[in-house]
């Protein structure tokens, strides 16, 4: 059996190129095949590369069907810029997160499965047996996502029971699209939506998850992930925490919530299938989410 070709590219910003090595050194460690976009390891400003490039590098990954896995290097910030011009290969597994939201979204719009997971920083330096890390490689590998979660009682949990299309990722990537032929479909219907972010004020987090309230997605959702929201700061101006905000809006909807996902811009970062039909058991004391093909 051929081994599985997965290949780095460098949609958003530049990357440090030694996290490129260090990754494709423990991807060719697990049997996979490695190769890199031109502009994989570029810097041009804040960028890799210029637009036309990034956006030439990543449709020539979709377009060579040899490619089993388009690994994207780090987010960022950039897929914006021409992310409505690109066309996916539904042979293929796009892998990443942040701005990489720009994608999975995308995927979305054409029903095809995508991984919210690690890339290559945390491929590289996370030591082997990170849970994270084994995780992703098991999925990379083909195994279906199933994850049990034991956790400490989460009292502003709702428990329940529900099924639907897992998408979401960043918030701040995803308030970016809305209104876009990228936005979440069907304002949210059947969808379970998965929440995180990093490094915004908490008034900016009060903001965008209210445009969703406002946007009818709140309202319509089979339920809600909300993972982790590193780096954002409380705000004691405002009565309450960020969960327990977006807990507030929520509770007088009927499905089940979960808080403090292990999932975002965090080394304990659990791979999740998007775009994919998904069950999500919340309970007291624990966690029960899985793809459901």
């Amino acid at each position: 059996m051929s081994k599985k070709h997965i290949h780095i590219v460098s949609p958003s910003g530049a990357i440090d190129e030694r996290y490129i090595d260090m990754a494709s050194e423990r991807l060719r460690g697990w049997g996979f095949r490695v190769t890199e976009s031109a502009h994989a390891r570029g810097h041009y400003h804040y960028f890799s590369a210029t637009t036309e490039e990034r956006f030439a590098d990543l449709q020539r990954a979709f377009d060579d069907d040899d490619i089993d896995i388009v690994l994207c290097s780090r987010g960022g910030y950039g897929l914006a810029q021409y992310v409505d011009r690109l066309r996916l290969n539904p042979k293929q597994l796009l892998v990443g997160f942040s701005d990489i939201t720009c994608l999975h979204n995308l995927a979305g719009t054409q029903g095809i499965s995508s991984l919210h997971g690690l890339m290559c920083k945390h491929i590289a330096t996370l030591p082997e047996d990170s849970e994270s890390l084994q995780m992703l490689r098991d999925i990379l590998s083909g195994a279906p996502m199933r994850y049990e979660l034991l956790q400490n009682y989460q009292p502003l949990n709702i428990s329940g029971v529900c099924s639907g299309i897992l998408r979401g990722g960043n918030l701040s990537v995803m308030c970016g699209l809305r209104g876009s032929r990228l936005d979440i479909p069907d304002q949210g219907r059947g969808t379970i939506l998965f929440l995180e972010d990093i490094a915004e004020p908490a008034h900016h987090i009060d903001r965008m998850m209210h445009n969703l309230r406002l946007g009818g997605i709140l309202q319509n959702i089979s339920g809600l992930i909300v993972g982790q929201f590193t780096d954002c700061k409380e705000d004691d101006r405002f009565p309450g925490t960020i969960y327990s905000r977006i807990h507030d809006m929520v509770s007088i909807y009927d499905y089940p919530v979960v808080f403090d996902f292990p999932a975002g811009h965090t080394e304990r970062n659990i791979p999740m299938m998007f775009n994919t039909r998904t069950t999500l058991k919340v309970g007291p004391e624990r966690t029960l989410i899985y793809s459901e093909k």
